[in-house]
């Protein structure tokens, strides 16, 4: 006979079993659909999951080499009776390097987080701040010429004319002053340090 299904089983002999080819297909799609359904609710309905994140925010550029500027003498920029080094950037701000090993920079901080006019460091890794005011507009700076630097024991701060960086070799870190945003270089995170187990920042 056309259309017949055999199923063999070793305790039942021999069952024949005779459906309509159309009734076969119905239950198969009706099975179909319920599984469907079935996992589609238990997807929507898991705990582990979660709608999409925004993707995080790019990382920084990397920073200006502030070392290959030129140096400029630091006779000629000392202030605060030869405790400091200062200057003028040529957008404005006013930057300092402490003989005690700090350092920073005061103003009108282009692209700055949070709208912050301070930003310092020395002797750990610089952050950026809000102060009442130009915590270094009395002091008595001229002005560094783009593409030059100054430089005292492990740290260096220059401009380009535009983009105005500090680096200290001491932590791996400090920060670039940058109408197109100003960061912290590494995060304020030494990379000589904080590494991941096992590896060597001089052969990795």
């Amino acid at each position: 006979m056309g259309n017949v299904a055999t199923l063999t089983g070793d305790d039942m002999g021999m069952l024949r079993v005779t459906t309509a080819p159309s009734r076969v297909w119905t239950v198969l799609n009706r099975m179909l659909i319920g599984v469907v359904a079935s996992a589609g609710a238990a997807l929507i309905g898991a705990p582990g999951i979660a709608m999409a994140q925004p993707p995080a925010p790019p990382p920084p550029p990397p920073p200006p080499n502030v070392n290959a500027y030129a140096p400029v003498k630091l006779s000629e920029y000392q202030v605060m009776d030869n405790q400091w080094y200062a200057f003028k950037t040529p957008d404005g701000l006013t930057c300092v390097l402490q003989r005690n090993g700090g350092y920073g920079c005061s103003g009108a901080i282009p692209g700055a987080p949070e709208g912050a006019n301070l930003v310092s460091g020395g002797p750990g890794v610089p952050s950026f701040a809000n102060s009442a005011g130009d915590v270094f507009a009395n002091v008595n700076a001229k002005p560094l010429p783009a593409g030059s630097r100054l430089s005292y024991q492990t740290v260096s701060c220059g401009s380009d004319g535009s983009v105005t960086t500090c680096a200290d070799s001491r932590n791996q870190s400090g920060f670039v002053l940058s109408p197109a945003g100003s960061f912290i270089i590494n995060g304020g995170v030494n990379p000589l340090l904080d590494r991941p187990e096992g590896t060597n920042p001089y052969f990795n």
